[in-house]
């Protein structure tokens, strides 16, 4: 019994490395400039009141509203089945 307790932590330790490692290539691998960052997304609308096509609002609703309600959908089937999965029953079962 010893040695499967020993193998679940071994298996364990394997996989916070693994994830471990995964992060700190992702942290490591972008260059941290302070030119990025929310100064600079522009937003609509411009100065000029303009619509910005590059923008970031303008390509997450006009672009990706689509994809957005389907996953709206989505989480709220969810949010309701975990309610239906978590309530009680009354009932009483045992015979």
């Amino acid at each position: 019994m010893a040695t499967t307790n020993k193998k679940i932590v071994i298996a364990g330790l394997i996989v916070v490395v693994a994830t471990l490692a995964m992060l700190s290539s992702v942290a490591l691998s972008d260059e941290w400039t302070q030119d990025d960052g929310p100064n600079h997304i522009q937003f609509t609308p411009d100065a000029d009141g303009n619509v910005v096509h590059g923008s970031l609002n303008y390509e997450m609703f006009e672009t990706y509203g689509p994809v957005l309600l389907v996953l709206a959908m989505l989480m709220f089937g969810a949010i309701i089945g975990g309610a239906y999965v978590a309530k009680e029953d009354d009932e009483d079962d045992s015979n």
